[in-house]
Formats: structure tokens, C-alpha cells, sequence
């Protein structure tokens, strides 16, 4: 399995120890209080004291589980229910969590895990391999996650305490893959399972527990910790109130007053702003991206030629210093440099506006009319120049900011064109994982939403998307990794030209916070934040 590790960071450090000790007044509250040893297994709850505060960007009403991918609530669910295995950002290594250690190979197809001694749900019941079995089988159905979960043929309890896999097939690394894998399916109670959004957190077994929240745009998460928690990392804090705070002022300012302790997706433009008030700022490689989603249904998206013409007509590098601030990098192909499974595309998108008129006026496309539909968050920041850049080159482009256009872009059971034209939007696939099958497969996997529905390539009647996803089930079924890699470079080469969905830049995640009062807490290369290693000074 490729993982990657090393992630640069750039840091903006506050110079100012009057506002930091100014904001330490406003987080009089957030003060260590007791101090303990970390790290060991408690069955008490905080072990320091004071309250985690965070401002948080994206906002969500949904708090099921069960495929979760929801910017707010993955990593809030991250932190109150375990997985067997836990994925760590920030070194790439998959470690136990529900599970006693590591999965027991029993022979090249199947493996056993055991639970963890004593594991209890926060409402005193004991975890058990039933509950782990029907978490993991909910995953395995769900639209979201069973692409990534469809190498695990069969999931049974051996008996209360042991959970037993089956494999569809050998492939190489499979003991690492069904690990990283595992650390989706986050263990609640068998009985709470559902397939409807949930509008009452889950119960789980994790350091913290739910209290009250309320998920939409001003509204607070708040965490307990779970008294019943006998893991690794007990909760560090008395507790934690995430404020939902989505406008960028509102999150820059709640922590700049000290309202928050930490803050992420810090627009560029508030960083000597931050630093200024004694604020550290962090910019952190990742793997987040801005992109073009194209309906490939719908003419004359459904002509790659038109497609490309985007791509060759966005000046990259004005983009990326103008409104990102230098925080990204120009790319050379699906995944990044440092990835192990990197892989030079075939095309690389470079400014070339001559290029694109030309590919324009081969699909007869020279006055093309396009209303680009832009999502309201960081990402429409980007979009008058994109406007710009694309009226350039001949195109007529209106913008469309919409707060929430997912459910208009929904697949069509009857085959009917969707009717948007392209989308701007950010993602951020390594929440799942670094590996470069959880980013091919999650946008362009035939059995995805994505495909299905939103960008519609494996309705194009072109078989490029078919033809992708057979390369990806050769790798997927690889027992070597050349191999593999042979298949995946050939799926980066189909993407590169196809451009169903690709990306225009890597994005750095540029989060802020509090030094002087917090230790432990690194700011995530991924999207969210993540508290599980940081405790108040």
C-alpha cells in the first residue's frame, strides 16, 4: 500500500507576547488545571482540565457514521467513536484502536482481528464483534464507502470478541490496506444503525463523548469526556466546543479575540493579521485540491477537446499567488510529487490560452456559452479570475454561487442530463487515506455518486470510464507492485486526458492557533482538527 509521509509545512509565528498574553486573559477558562501522565490507558475522564475551544469552517446537520465524509462531522465523529484501527495523519500509520493489535493473517484471503480488553460504549454497554460486523456491513452498502470496502468479500464474528474477515482476492499489502481501510467504519451500537440522517449524535466507545450540538453555521459541537474509555488516549481537557463558524471573518475573528484556541482554513489574506495579534500560523502541505467537474453528459462537455480547453486556458500561477497567496502547488498529475505512487500524466495542464482557442474551434465550441456553478466557500474566491481567464479565450462564462448544490447533481434514474454545465469546487480525499486507490476510486470509480451522478463519466457512452476502472481493478487485484503501479500510471494518463473531474492546483491547509496555550496539537495536513494528541498549558 503507498502511504506518504512526509508533509512541508510553512509556519507564521506570532511576534507579539502582549497579545498572546492578552488572548491568555480571554482564555482564562481554557487553563491547565491538573496534569497527569498522557499517553496510558485511564478509566478516568480529563486528565488536565480547562476547555478546548475550536472554530471550525464547514457546517453539518448529519451525524450518521455510516459513510461519513462530511468536512464538520468526520472529524468530530473521529473523535468519539473508534474504528478497530485509527488512521494517523500525520505519519501515515494506521494504528490500533477497537482492535488488541494487529490482523492475525490466517491465510492469503483471510485475517482476524481481536477487540480490545474491556471496550465499553460511553452508555456502559460492552462493544462487541456484532456490533463491529454490522458497522462494517452498513459501510459495505453504503454509496459512499463501499467502493473503498469492496475487497473485503465477507465480515462474521468468530465470537463476541473476534472479528473475521475474508478478502475477495489476494493482493499485495493486504494486511496494511485492510487496516487504513477499518479506520472508516467508526463502531457504534448495532441497534442505532440507520440509513437516515441521524439528528442526534451516535453513541460511541472513543476519549470524548457527545454532548449538545448544533451543527449548522453558528451553531457549537460540544464534547464530554467519555468516562468509559479504557484507550490509549484518554480525553485531555475538561472538554471541547467546536464552534461552527463557515464565514471566513467570523472564524478569523473568533480566534484572533481568543474565542478559539484553533481555527482552520484561514483565508491567506487574515495571516499577518493573526500573526500580528500573537496568533501562530501553519501552512501545511496536503492533499486538498480545487477543481473543474464537467457534465460529461451534456454537449458539449461531453467532448474531452472542450474540456481540455479549460484547463489550457487557467493561468495557474496568478491564480495561485493572487488569490491563494502561494499556498499551493502547480501539478503534474492526480496526486503529488511525494506520493509513492506518483506518476507523471500523459497531459499536463500548463497556461497555454492559444491552445485552448485552438481546441475550441476543433469542437467548433469558439463561442461557447457556460454558466459555471461555484460552491459558496473558499473556493468562489478563486472564481472572477477563472471567469476571467475563461473569457479569454472566446468562452461567455455567468457565474452561479450556490451554498449547497450536491442534491441538484444527483444520478438521474431515469438517465436524464443533469442540467449544470461545470463546477468549481474543493476537495480533499486523504481524510480516507494516502493511498492512491482511495483517490482514484473516489471520484472516479464507476459505483461512485460521482460518476454516476455530479460529473456523469460513466454515462459519457465514450467507455473511457469503463476503461479506467478496469485498469483500477488490475491494480486493486495486483500481487506485486510493479505491477500495480503499471495499472495505476495508466489510470493517471486517462484522467490526465479525459478530464472528467480534475484538479487545478494541490492546496496547502492553513490553520491557526494559540502556541503559547496549547501543546501537542499539530495542525492537520488534512481537512479538520484534530485533538487527540494536545492537552491545554
Amino acid at each position: 500500500m503507498e502511504q506518504q509521509y512526509s508533509l512541508s509545512r510553512r509556519t507564521f509565528l506570532a511576534g507579539s507576547a502582549v497579545a498572546a498574553a492578552t488572548a491568555g486573559l480571554a482564555l482564562s477558562g481554557c487553563g491547565s488545571s491538573s496534569s497527569s501522565e498522557g499517553g496510558k490507558p485511564s478509566g478516568s475522564a480529563a486528565n488536565t482540565g480547562g476547555v478546548i475551544t475550536a472554530a471550525c469552517s464547514y457546517k453539518n446537520a448529519n451525524y450518521n457514521p455510516i459513510g461519513a465524509s462530511s468536512a464538520l462531522m468526520l472529524p468530530a465523529i473521529q473523535h468519539c467513536l473508534e474504528g478497530l484501527y485509527e488512521l494517523d495523519y500525520f505519519t501515515g500509520e494506521s494504528n490500533a484502536a477497537l482492535a488488541a493489535g494487529e490482523p492475525v493473517k490466517v491465510s492469503e484471503t483471510e485475517y482476524e482481528v481481536a477487540l480490545r480488553e474491556g471496550a465499553t460504549f460511553s452508555n456502559g454497554e460492552a462493544v462487541t464483534a456484532a456490533d463491529v460486523v454490522a458497522v462494517i456491513e452498513a459501510n459495505k452498502a453504503n454509496a459512499t464507502y463501499k467502493d473503498m470496502l469492496s475487497f473485503i468479500d465477507t465480515v462474521a464474528a468468530k465470537d463476541d470478541a473476534t472479528v473475521s474477515f475474508t478478502l475477495a482476492y489476494p493482493f499485495v499489502d493486504s494486511d496494511k490496506q485492510l487496516k487504513e481501510r477499518l479506520s472508516l467504519c467508526r463502531v457504534f451500537p448495532a441497534a442505532e444503525i440507520t440509513k437516515e440522517t441521524m439528528t442526534t449524535p451516535p453513541t460511541g466507545s472513543g476519549a470524548w463523548a457527545f454532548g449538545e450540538c448544533n451543527g449548522e453555521d453558528g451553531g457549537e459541537l460540544n464534547f464530554v469526556p467519555n468516562p468509559k474509555y479504557n484507550g490509549p488516549k484518554p480525553a485531555s481537557a475538561d472538554a471541547m466546543q467546536w464552534l461552527v463558524r463557515v464565514d471566513n471573518t467570523a472564524r478569523v475573528t473568533a480566534l484572533q479575540e481568543g474565542t478559539a484556541i484553533a481555527g482552520e482554513n484561514i483565508p491567506f489574506s487574515n495571516i499577518d493579521q493573526l500573526v500580528g495579534a500573537g496568533v501562530t500560523v501553519d501552512s501545511v502541505d496536503s492533499y486538498g485540491i480545487g477543481f473543474l467537474m464537467f457534465n460529461c453528459q451534456k454537449e458539449p462537455f461531453n467532448d474531452k477537446r472542450v474540456r481540455q480547453a479549460f484547463h489550457y486556458a487557467i493561468d495557474y500561477d496568478k491564480l495561485i499567488k493572487n488569490q491563494l497567496g502561494g499556498n499551493a502547488e502547480t501539478l503534474t498529475s492526480y496526486l503529488p510529487k511525494d506520493n509513492p505512487a506518483y506518476h507523471e500524466a500523459s497531459t499536463v495542464y500548463k497556461h497555454d490560452p492559444e491552445k485552448a482557442k485552438a481546441l475550441l474551434k476543433e469542437a467548433g465550441q469558439e463561442n461557447l456559452e457556460v454558466k459555471l456553478l461555484v460552491i459558496d466557500n473558499w473556493i468562489k474566491d478563486l472564481s472572477a479570475q477563472i471567469q476571467q481567464d475563461l473569457q479569454a479565450v472566446g468562452m461567455n462564462v455567468t457565474l452561479d454561487v450556490q451554498a449547497a448544490p450536491y442534491p441538484t447533481m444527483a444520478a438521474s434514474k431515469t438517465d436524464e442530463i443533469l442540467p449544470f454545465d461545470v463546477f468549481l469546487a474543493p476537495g480533499d480525499v486523504s481524510c480516507f487515506g494516502t493511498n492512491a486507490d482511495v483517490h482514484l476510486a473516489w471520484f472516479y470509480g464507476e459505483n461512485t455518486d460521482w460518476c454516476q451522478g455530479r460529473s456523469c463519466w460513466a454515462k459519457a457512452g465514450d467507455g473511457k470510464c469503463q476503461e479506467f476502472n478496469e485498469y483500477l481493478d488490475q491494480a486493486r487485484k495486483a500481487t506485486d507492485a510493479n505491477t500495480r503501479q503499471e495499472a495505476y500510471n495508466k489510470c493517471f494518463d486517462i484522467i490526465s486526458e479525459e478530464v472528467p473531474l480534475y484538479p487545478l492546483f494541490h492546496k496547502k491547509v492553513v490553520t491557526g492557533y494559540w502556541a503559547g496555550l496549547i501543546e501537542g496539537f499539530e495542525p492537520s495536513p488534512t481537512t479538520g482538527l484534530y485533538f487527540q494528541n494536545a492537552k491545554l498549558k
